[in-house]
């Protein structure tokens, strides 16, 4: 019960943020799912996904409207993304709510880095090339680097955090020069959620070796 009304006094500073930031209905629905998006990753919870579902339809719309395209098409790929991480997490379980954290491999972070730099130049020429985008390469670097971001929180990994503190402290910049005060300052906050995911998955993961450790140590013993 006391976790109940814990939750619901929350949700209400997540609507009174969001109505005191936002200024058309869209925006307020955008930040309330944001907000409530991000905080149930951090704490592992499986309705993330489909609050998360809700929360790119309305950036797809509101990034389009700004001409950051770059943001637009990324959205896109969130919905794939969101689809695969609701089906990731609910898989290999192993006795627990959702899938266990895990830590990324140097593999994977060399074709991530090579990922980056490469879509990066890519779409910032496809952006200054074809369309009026304002800041295509700020773009084009920023939504890449997030679409890595989704992909490891996806697929369950730990460092997903790492690379949104990154993305959250170049969106705060980004959105602020577009006048997009409203995003800027839910960026922020999303910062220091995702600080707080870092510091509990990681905590999660520790404890989670240890277990396993010394369980294989009693049964060697």
């Amino acid at each position: 019960m006391r976790k109940a009304w814990s939750f619901l006094a929350l949700f209400v500073c997540m609507v009174a943020i969001a109505i005191y930031t936002s200024s058309t209905a869209i925006e307020i629905i955008a930040t309330t799912t944001g907000l409530l998006c991000v905080w149930l990753t951090a704490k592992e919870h499986i309705w993330s996904w489909p609050v998360g579902l809700v929360n790119v339809g309305c950036f797809f719309v509101m990034f389009w409207e700004a001409k950051l395209y770059a943001d637009t098409m990324l959205q896109v790929f969130f919905f794939i993304l969101s689809v695969y991480g609701w089906i990731i997490w609910l898989t290999k379980r192993e006795g627990t709510k959702v899938r266990p954290t895990r830590k990324i491999t140097l593999r994977l972070t060399f074709l991530l880095s090579i990922f980056l730099v490469v879509m990066t130049l890519l779409w910032g020429y496809v952006l200054q090339t074809y369309t009026d985008a304002s800041i295509p390469y700020a773009d084009a670097f920023i939504a890449t680097l997030s679409l890595i971001a989704q992909y490891l929180l996806s697929s369950k990994v730990l460092e997903n955090w790492l690379i949104w503190i990154a993305v959250d402290v170049l969106s705060v910049a980004m959105y602020a020069y577009k006048d997009l005060y409203a995003v800027a300052f839910l960026y922020l906050i999303f910062l220091f959620i995702a600080i707080a995911g870092y510091v509990g998955w990681k905590r999660a993961l520790h404890m989670e070796d240890r277990r396993g450790f010394l369980c294989h140590n009693t049964e060697q013993a």
